[in-house]
């Protein structure tokens, strides 16, 4: 973290309407291209990029002007370098001063992370207050893509709270669609008890286990 920055979260970010938005993006010339004005604005600003690219949001206020700081993961790299973003606002006369990415080749004409940003705050904005206060000083899911995961504990696999609605919802067991959906691909005893006695190679033991079918091969 920057000297004199602090870690944002769900109370501190500065607040950016559609109105402000609007205006930036209308009179920024950087953003005013037929190329930002369409395809390129829309892929960029979508939640689905923008929510699990950014990271390591920080910000500093000085008087009436906010500045807020994060890391991109980038789209199609994900494990390579994260750039650097940097938005300004000015809270008391309610403006988006400027917004830059320093580390895109693209930055000096606009780029997808500016946008990205920008949109992010936005969507924070418009969201309802909550009572509990999230933190944005965090790694991105996207730069997670493709981490090894040694083990997952049976606790972390299955919540309580999904652990009971599973078992209000599949009490008629063999009577319950349910029931079975959720036994693809587990170990039971009776499952165990048919693989050791299984003689036949007609692929029914395995639609069993994995809800799936091997078709017979017949050999020339």
């Amino acid at each position: 973290m920057e000297p004199g920055f602090v870690k944002a979260n769900s109370s501190n970010l500065p607040r950016i309407d559609l109105l402000m938005l609007g205006e930036f993006l209308a009179t920024n010339k950087e953003f005013c291209s037929s190329e930002f004005r369409n395809v390129k604005t829309s892929l960029s600003s979508r939640p689905s990029y923008g929510d699990d690219a950014i990271s390591y949001v920080q910000l500093k206020r000085e008087g009436n002007i906010c500045t807020v700081k994060c890391k991109i993961c980038p789209e199609h790299k994900v494990h390579a370098k994260l750039y650097a973003v940097t938005l300004i606002v000015d809270e008391e006369e309610e403006k988006v001063t400027s917004i830059q990415c320093h580390d895109c080749v693209a930055a000096q004409g606009g780029c997808k992370h500016a946008i990205a940003l920008l949109m992010w705050v936005h969507r924070r904005s418009e969201e309802p207050s909550c009572t509990e206060v999230q933190c944005y000083w965090q790694k991105s899911k996207l730069s997670r893509v493709g981490t090894t995961l040694k083990f997952i504990s049976a606790k972390d696999l299955s919540k309580v709270d999904l652990i009971n609605k599973i078992e209000a919802e599949t009490r008629d067991q063999f009577k319950n669609n349910l029931w079975y959906e959720l036994r693809y691909g587990r170990v039971t005893a009776s499952k165990v008890y048919e693989v050791s006695r299984c003689q036949t190679d007609d692929g029914t033991l395995i639609s069993i286990i994995m809800g799936g079918v091997r078709y017979q091969t017949h050999q020339p």
